[in-house]
């Protein structure tokens, strides 16, 4: 099944932060407990500062950034983002995206609630598992001889 960039795409405010355009992927056909979005925000714009703790709906949410620059706020921690980092922001915490570039900045966004998942028998796992224990964690991973 395939959908195309911008084909379900709306505009959206988001906790009282600014417009910004979203596309929902695969709503209502997927199954996984997860909710996967693409978001676009304009120079300046900004998501707004809030959490998820409301009691019997936790939610945790990971942010990858596809285009542009921005900068994200978690708690107490204010990190410089651009293409490739990805942030976590975990139940309950207090976040923020904006986007501080000249152009627009891209991101996708999966959220749920969180819960036990058992992937320990793939191999991608393992290697996963590998490279956060062995890695320095400044290295530069596309160093990494394949």
């Amino acid at each position: 099944m395939l959908e195309r960039a911008g084909t379900h795409a709306f505009r959206y405010n988001l906790h009282e932060g600014s417009p910004l355009q979203m596309q929902w992927l695969f709503y209502g056909q997927s199954e996984l407990p997860v909710a996967l979005q693409t978001w676009e925000l304009p120079p300046g714009g900004f998501e707004g500062m809030h959490s998820h703790a409301e009691p019997g709906r936790p939610l945790e949410e990971i942010y990858v950034v596809t285009e542009g620059m921005g900068q994200m706020t978690v708690e107490d921690e204010t990190y410089s983002i651009g293409v490739g980092d990805a942030v976590l922001a975990r139940v309950g915490s207090r976040h923020d995206l904006r986007n501080t570039g000249k152009g627009p900045l891209k991101v996708l966004v999966i959220w749920g609630e969180p819960r036990a998942a058992d992937y320990s028998k793939f191999g991608s796992a393992k290697m996963a598992r590998i490279a956060r224990t062995e890695a320095p964690p400044d290295s530069d991973a596309r160093n990494c001889p394949l």
